[in-house]
């Protein structure tokens, strides 16, 4: 009886936990973090260790502000990461312009966060699913705006592959 209850009890916490990390796509259809994790290319907790603003032109010949953001990986959930990566991330400030995307999160150096990657033609990444991508974390290892903590999106990764 007690080991029903108990099993009981961690189901309801697994599914509060599931339901607290469904996030909407632009689509309007949520995308929980273990698809998220299906769908990237590479899954890794880093920290952003420069950022560096360039003009760039995308395939509709919009002219663009895109930084260049080297990402010290400390953690590989998904594919084969060791060292740094470069991750392209649509926004930053240069010659005095400011493009901000309402999609996308803004990175500092310092930060750190879980971030959900897929690979570009030309050997970098972008955040999978835009925005949905990069999960801050803050200096106690919890998700930034939810209740979720790193070793919740560690599980819910690695029991996705």
């Amino acid at each position: 009886m007690l080991m029903n209850q108990g099993r009981r009890l961690a189901l309801t916490i697994a599914a509060w936990c599931a339901a607290g990390t469904m996030v909407t796509a632009a689509g309007g259809r949520p995308v929980d973090i273990p698809e998220r994790a299906r769908g990237a290319d590479t899954v890794v907790v880093a920290t952003a260790s420069s950022v560096k603003p360039t003009w760039r032109t995308n395939a509709y010949g919009d002219r663009l502000i895109v930084s260049a953001v080297v990402l010290t990986v400390q953690e590989t959930l998904k594919g084969s990461f060791a060292g740094t990566v470069q991750m392209d991330l649509e926004g930053g400030t240069l010659d005095g312009v400011t493009l901000r995307v309402s999609s996308l999160p803004e990175l500092k150096p310092g930060e750190r966060g879980v971030f959900f990657l897929d690979r570009t033609p030309a050997g970098s990444y972008v955040p999978h699913l835009k925005g949905l991508g990069i999960l801050k974390l803050d200096g106690t290892d919890r998700v930034s705006a939810s209740s979720l903590q790193l070793a919740d999106v560690r599980r819910m990764v690695l029991g996705a592959r």
